[in-house]
Order: structure tokens, then sequence, then C-alpha cells
């Protein structure tokens, strides 16, 4: 067996019927022996230790849970320890009791490949019943857009029928119930309802408040000068309508109607546009070029 350079080239099969060379051997993972091609398996060579990491399962009828049985031990040992510890009888019907389609004498069981929601009803159904006309879909539930105290409404309306068809001595004292708890609904709407029309004025009168505090801002700062009347307006707005109204209307009398350029970055006005061109150059930084 090998040859000078390699002595240890080479096996021969643990099968006391073959011991064949094979100069690849294969060695059992389970009993730690050499075989050849033909025996490698657990079964040809007749393995005592194949079973060892072979796993068993076996469902418990008591809980429908799997539990593995432990090699080299005792099934009952195993067995005794979970029902100790882990089995619990109310999981049964969970796990054994198999999601049908609630069409009424359809028995097709839900899985995961022949299920489907309708849109409508969001009711699992399978592939036959699928379509609403097939399943008798209701629809969708429409939103009550009615008042919230129309249920209650409608309650108390029943409660007191009820009361009316079994009179007791109580009735008469009980008979109000109904309007008590309308009233008490619509105090509350109209609560709310006033808190709103509050938070309404509230929010009016800061920006009024607001608005006013601009225009005080504005009426100190700079004032536009008519180059005609000299008279002095808190805005170019009110210089052109001044203008417009006074000076131009009194233009076929004699005078010269008069244009005025506003400055795009401040808004003042001015009569010539050499002046406007140096406001710019001058506070603005900007340039005459265009």
């Amino acid at each position: 067996m090998g040859t000078p350079e390699f002595p240890d080239l080479g096996k021969h099969c643990s099968v006391e019927e073959c011991k064949q060379i094979d100069f690849l051997p294969f060695t059992c993972d389970r009993c730690n022996q050499v075989f050849c091609l033909q025996h490698r398996s657990f079964v040809k060579h007749h393995c005592p230790n194949a079973n060892k990491q072979d796993v068993t399962v076996v469902i418990c009828p008591l809980c429908a849970k799997g539990v593995r049985l432990v090699p080299e031990e005792d099934p009952n040992i195993t067995w005794e320890s979970h029902v100790d510890t882990e089995c619990d009888p109310s999981n049964y019907e969970k796990a054994t009791k198999k999601k049908k389609c609630p069409v009424p004498r359809c028995k097709e069981i839900l899985t995961f490949s022949n299920t489907i929601k309708c849109r409508d009803c969001t009711i699992d159904h399978c592939l036959k019943h699928r379509f609403g006309p097939d399943h008798n879909c209701a629809g969708p539930k429409k939103p009550d857009s009615g008042f919230p105290f129309i249920d209650l409404f409608k309650r108390s309306q029943k409660e007191e029928r009820k009361t009316n068809r079994t009179p007791t001595a109580s009735s008469s004292s009980s008979s109000p119930t109904w309007a008590t708890s309308f009233l008490n609904a619509a105090s509350n709407v109209r609560a709310s309802a006033e808190a709103g029309m509050a938070k309404l004025s509230i929010a009016t009168n800061q920006a009024l408040q607001t608005a006013k505090d601009g225009m005080g801002q504005s009426s100190n700062g700079p004032m536009e000068e008519c180059p005609q009347c000299r008279a002095k307006f808190s805005s170019v707005t009110a210089l052109v309508d001044h203008v417009e109204k006074v000076h131009e209307r009194g233009s076929r009398g004699g005078v010269k109607k008069v244009t005025i350029d506003v400055c795009p970055k401040c808004s003042r006005g001015f009569r010539d546009p050499v002046a406007l061109v140096n406001h710019v150059e001058k506070d603005h930084g900007g340039t005459s070029r265009a």
C-alpha cells in the first residue's frame, strides 16, 4: 500500500467482505471509519451511529405542537418534560382549525395561494367567490355625515318605547331622559361652536393689530413729496393717486403732466430719471449700466 514517495497513500475499506484499496477513501462522520466509493453511505456499511443526528418530531395530540425527540434519550422522558412545561391544550383549536371561505355551502380552505381579500367588504374569500356578486358583497360602510347627537337621540327614542310598553311606577321620572340627553348633546355642540368662534375672533383681532402696527411703522418712515405742490404722502401709491387726481385733471388748464419713476428697491418716487439712477447707485450700490 502506497509508494516510496507517498507511503500513506490509499487505505483499505473497513467492510470485511470488501477490503479494497482506495486511493481516495471516504471517512464516515458517524463511526469515523474508512470506506471505499461503493460502501461510503450509511446503509451500505450498516453504520451503527447513523441515527444520532436524525431529527424526529412527534405532533402532540393535546396542543398540536411539534415535540422533537432527543437522540439516545427515552421518548417517554421527552414526552413528560413537554407535558409539564410547554403543553397548552388551548392552542389545539388555533393550530388545527383551518380558515374556510365564508360563503354558505363553500368548503374551500383558505390558504396563501387561493385567498383574495375583497376591496369593498375587506373579507377574505376563495378564488371562486372573489367577485362581489358571487359572495353577496354588502359594500363599504358609508361614513355617518350627520350630527354627533343623532345616534344618541335614536337610542333614547328606543329606550322610551321600551319604557312605554312596560310602564312602572318610575316611568314618569325616567320618561324625559331622552330630552335631557338631547339637550346635553346640543349644548356640547354649541359649546364647541362658541369656542371655535372665539378662536376666530382672536385671530382676526391679531391680524388687524398687525396691520395697524405696519401702517404706523410706514408712517414714521421716509415721506414722499409731490414735485409740484410739495405735498407729502406716506407711500408712493398715495402720491401717484394724488398726481392723477389733482395735477393730471388740471393739465387741460395749462398744468404740465408729471411722470414719476419708482425705485425698484425701496419704492421711492423720483420725478427726474437721472435722480433715480443716482439714488440707486448711491443708496443701493447699483450701477447705471444696462
